[in-house]
């Protein structure tokens, strides 16, 4: 009996889930006047401006510093934590801050590690459907909230002198190839790309190796992009 009314309930829950998915697609698609698209371009415009102001003046002043990019769904007890706490009290003992996407998992690890190496831990967090909140190991002074995913990207970009990508879904993906296409187009400087967990990157790589390679999609030089450690 009570696991009917579980199964009933989880029923009822992603039935609720997805209407309001439904509801939020018919309001993006609804067919708005000229005076709405303008007036609501209008703010926008405004909105960006803020987040990019508001970035620029704060990580300016912050110093060197490394990205670190990876899952926020990785526990503390995970070995993937560990590992990003340690990297990032190494990166602080050799006078880097740290910048994270300010979630948790990954992001936790290395604001983690950072904190209580006593060096700079910056967190770009970002406004989600489900609220993510900075973790409690940013700086008091040094967490930002984006709406626009790609003002969030130019910050990471602008103000990291490496990334260090740990393993991660698709938020980690995308971080990594944004800024390989960014040196790969040399619009900006070619910066140090490490890949950590070699066991979790391997598939990955012989994807890129045998497919985009061999396909000519990429150019064999663009494998030294990258290193994987």
């Amino acid at each position: 009996m009570a696991s009917k009314v579980r199964k009933k309930k989880i029923s009822g829950e992603i039935s609720q889930e997805a209407l309001e998915e439904a509801q939020r697609i018919r309001k993006a698609f609804k067919d708005k006047d000229w005076a709405e698209i303008k007036s609501s371009d209008s703010w926008m415009i405004f909105k960006v401006m803020s987040e990019f102001v508001e970035g620029f003046e704060k990580l300016a002043k912050i110093g060197p510093c490394v990205t670190i990019f990876g899952s926020a769904r990785v526990k503390s007890t995970h070995p993937y934590y560990k590992m990003a706490e340690d990297i990032a009290a190494e990166l602080v003992h050799h006078g880097y801050g740290v910048v994270t996407g300010g979630g948790p998992g990954i992001m936790e690890a290395g604001n983690k590690g950072a904190k209580q190496a006593g060096g700079k831990s910056v967190g770009l967090n970002i406004f989600l459907p489900f609220e993510q909140k900075g973790n409690p190991y940013i700086d008091s002074d040094k967490l930002i909230m984006f709406d626009y995913f790609f003002v969030r990207k130019v910050m990471f970009v602008k103000y990291s002198q490496g990334f260090i990508i740990m393993p991660g879904g698709f938020g980690t993906l995308d971080e990594l190839t944004e800024a390989l296409t960014l040196i790969q187009t040399k619009k900006i400087g070619r910066f140090p790309i490490v890949l950590v967990g070699k066991k979790f990157w391997t598939g990955w790589l012989k994807w890129v190796k045998e497919v985009l390679v061999s396909e000519k999609m990429i150019s064999e030089e663009d494998l030294e992009l990258f290193q994987c450690g």
